[in-house]
């Protein structure tokens, strides 16, 4: 992925939520699923880039306001 054609966070998760799908359904050849796999790692990994930018940017604006740490959600148990 270049820069010049980055995924958005949305798009690249929907694409890897196809490949898991496809590759669960068991009808792709060897060759197909490893690089379905490869392509599936990328996605992954550009996703959790995605993630670690944005929990970084609220990190940021968090310290603005004086607040120190993000604070996860309660757990609805």
């Amino acid at each position: 992925m270049t820069k010049r054609n980055k995924l958005d966070f949305e798009a690249a998760l929907a694409e890897l939520e196809a490949l898991v799908s496809r590759m669960e359904q068991g009808d792709v050849n060897l060759e197909e699923s490893l690089r379905l796999y490869e392509r599936g790692v990328k996605l992954s990994h550009h996703c959790q880039e995605a993630l670690r930018n944005a929990e970084q940017k609220i990190q940021i604006l968090q310290q603005k306001q004086g607040k120190e740490q993000i604070s996860d959600f309660p757990s609805e148990e």
